[in-house]
């Protein structure tokens, strides 16, 4: 059981004994702290980047309200369905992700790379996209984003479905 205000050392040997768990030993983890809603970390590869990342939520895991992702590497992951509310998304690499029915409100993806992943059916209402890379990146219908959004993120590259609106 990991307790409150550890000593960074010894939260970072703890971060990396989790993320070198089987998905279901982390679930296990991740349910002692009550944080189980962040079953995404079961998926997270041992990274540097993934390190710092599950050290944030192991800090003070009673007063989690957001997901802390900065930097984090969820490249390739399927993470469908989920919830990243007012998720800080900055930096991260989000390359090939999908994240089909991702509940994305107020998330910031600023400098985050997004190229080829799949954002169908996302809720991407009140979202930040400042320098983020979305090339390739599949939006479908841009549930949530204004048309301002979505037309810079076509022009960086981004694909949409189409709709009456743009022609």
């Amino acid at each position: 059981m990991i307790m409150l205000n550890i000593p960074t050392q010894n939260l970072r040997s703890r971060a990396i004994q989790f993320l070198e768990q089987s998905p279901q030993q982390r679930l296990e983890n991740l349910k002692q702290l009550g944080i189980a809603r962040y079953d995404f970390l079961t998926k997270m590869c041992l990274k540097e980047a993934n390190i710092a990342c599950v050290m944030r939520f192991f800090q003070n895991p009673t007063q989690l309200k957001f997901p802390n992702l900065i930097g984090a590497d969820l490249s390739c992951l399927i993470l469908d369905g989920v919830n990243f509310i007012r998720g800080n998304l900055s930096g991260a690499n989000l390359q090939g992700t999908s994240l089909v029915n991702a509940d994305l409100i107020f998330a910031n993806f600023t400098n985050a790379d997004l190229r080829n992943a799949n954002l169908n059916g996302a809720t991407l209402n009140e979202t930040i996209w400042l320098n983020a890379l979305v090339e390739e990146c599949e939006f479908g219908e841009a549930i949530g984003l204004t048309k301002v959004q979505r037309q810079d993120l076509q022009l960086r590259g981004a694909k949409f479905k189409y709709l009456e609106e743009d022609s």
